[in-house]
């Protein structure tokens, strides 16, 4: 058989290396080999009919060439429009207000509300002996003592406004402004007893009626089982009002950037979010954890999207200020100068690039953006942000 030997570089014929004396051919030195490779995928390649440009598989590929050193970046458009201050907080949805009722009564608790029950005025809170305790609206005085024909002060001229709001009585009968207890009165508090089932006399006995200053509440928190002593003093029922609110205890250093008024966007645990304000912003700190905070109460502004929960944990985004038709670009475009302040790299239809100072106004943390303006920019132009 003969053996067909593939050229050299001197167009000679490559013999087999010789044998080292080991039965091991020795290895040529050179780069007959690799010639070899190359010239062995050329003859098949042209074999095959195919046109070929041989490359070199040695060589270095462009696409191994090192990106380090750079750094990915893209583009943003500079807009126009509005920006609002936002501060990011914690808080707590629940109720507002807080209430305790204050048995005035001797004798046994016969029947107590039920915690989530929301109790109007003119109706019963709870009895003692069978009889009822009525809630009436009334944000001046507690119950202290008995109400009857002819006496005057400030418990008579909440019983005359609650009266009133109940129904049982007009303008033209009382005023709601009267402390005095005249015989419309007399006759009004004689339709209530009736209407509860009280010993009708025309006489506000002391333990018949609770004052609170809301319209209606919600029981929170029952103090005593039925069955159990109505002790003259104790508390029996806790509760809050029906009216829903967002607690937050704001970092002390924060109380001056929100004030009462302000618009607030509150996240809920559904994962929508409804819109609310300020209703109060406290100016006594007290201690938390390791810093100082004050309480900022929210109402919300559409309370029935808000649910019936309880205690729940919401996020709160305070708008403390806005500004309208300014021009805004992402925070991370901005370039801080050597000699202070800022700059932006704009980038134009071409691809070319400047820098143009700019000064800074508002930042809206929420969106990224801030407020800018400088020479030669506007809306619709697009400057350098970072990349991913």
């Amino acid at each position: 058989m003969s053996t067909t030997q593939l050229p050299t570089d001197d167009g000679t014929a490559d013999a087999a290396p010789p044998d080292d004396g080991k039965g091991r051919r020795a290895r040529r030195k050179g780069s007959g080999r690799r010639r070899w490779i190359i010239t062995a995928v050329v003859v098949v390649l042209a074999a095959a009919g195919a046109g070929v440009v041989v490359l070199d598989p040695f060589a270095k590929s462009s696409d191994d060439s090192s990106s380090e050193g750079t750094t990915r970046t893209g583009v943003a458009e500079v807009t126009k429009g509005t920006l609002a201050a936002r501060t990011q907080t914690n808080g707590t949805l629940g109720y507002a207000g807080s209430y305790k009722v204050v048995n005035k009564s001797s004798g046994t608790l016969t029947k107590v509300p039920r915690v989530g029950e929301v109790i109007r005025q003119g109706k019963v809170l709870y009895r003692v002996d069978g009889k009822p305790v009525v809630f009436l609206q009334g944000a001046y005085v507690p119950a202290y003592r008995k109400l009857a024909w002819n006496m005057e002060g400030v418990d008579v001229q909440q019983l005359n406004s609650a009266l009133l709001d109940m129904g049982y009585a007009d303008k033209g009968d009382i005023d709601p402004d009267s402390d005095y207890y005249g015989w419309q009165t007399y006759y009004a508090v004689k339709e209530l007893q009736d209407d509860l089932g009280l010993k009708v006399t025309g006489e506000l006995e002391l333990g018949q009626a609770v004052f609170l200053s809301a319209k209606e509440i919600r029981v929170t928190k029952v103090g005593a089982v039925s069955g159990s002593s109505a002790a003259p003093g104790s508390v029996v029922v806790e509760g809050s009002s029906t009216q829903r609110q967002v607690s937050v205890a704001l970092r002390a250093s924060q109380q001056a950037d929100v004030k009462k008024g302000d618009k607030v966007t509150i996240s809920l645990p559904s994962g929508q979010s409804t819109p609310g304000v300020v209703s109060s912003v406290g100016k006594v700190a007290t201690k938390s954890g390791d810093g100082m905070t004050v309480e900022v109460l929210i109402k919300p502004s559409k309370p029935k999207d808000t649910g019936q929960l309880d205690q729940a944990p919401v996020q709160v985004s305070i708008v403390s200020g806005s500004v309208k038709d300014v021009l805004s670009v992402p925070v991370n475009a901005l370039l801080a100068q050597a000699g202070g302040g800022y700059a932006v790299e704009v980038v134009d239809a071409a691809g070319e690039r400047r820098l143009v100072k700019v000064e800074t106004g508002l930042f809206d943390d929420s969106a990224g953006r801030v407020q800018v303006t400088g020479d030669g920019l506007s809306a619709g132009q697009n400057v350098v942000v970072p990349g991913s």
